[in-house]
């Protein structure tokens, strides 16, 4: 028994020893890792446009100016037709989309 415990507390402290250094060498790696990346130059970096600014390539080709009128002014007579516009309303939004 006396050997059984002897050889768990040897297996603990090697273990516990292994642990400490190992930390040691993590703490003391991330110290190093900060103080280069404190050092680095920032110009070697590449410039980022602001945020919300799309790329030039990222932006989509605008769809057909008058197939987008034509599927929106279907869209109001539907809504006229249903009696959720007025007639007034109607000619309102026509004209706003038309742009007259």
């Amino acid at each position: 028994m006396a050997g059984l415990l002897r050889g768990v507390a040897r297996t603990a402290a090697i273990a516990g020893t292994a642990t400490a250094v190992s930390n040691r060498v993590s703490r003391r790696q991330a110290g190093r890792w900060a103080a280069q990346d404190n050092q680095a130059p920032q110009q070697q970096y590449a410039p980022q446009q602001p945020y919300g600014a799309p790329a030039s390539a990222d932006v989509p080709p605008a769809p057909d100016d008058m197939s987008s009128k034509i599927d929106q002014l279907k869209e109001l007579g539907a809504l006229k037709e249903q009696g959720i516009l007025t007639e007034a309303e109607f000619a309102q939004q026509k004209s706003r989309i038309l742009g007259a």
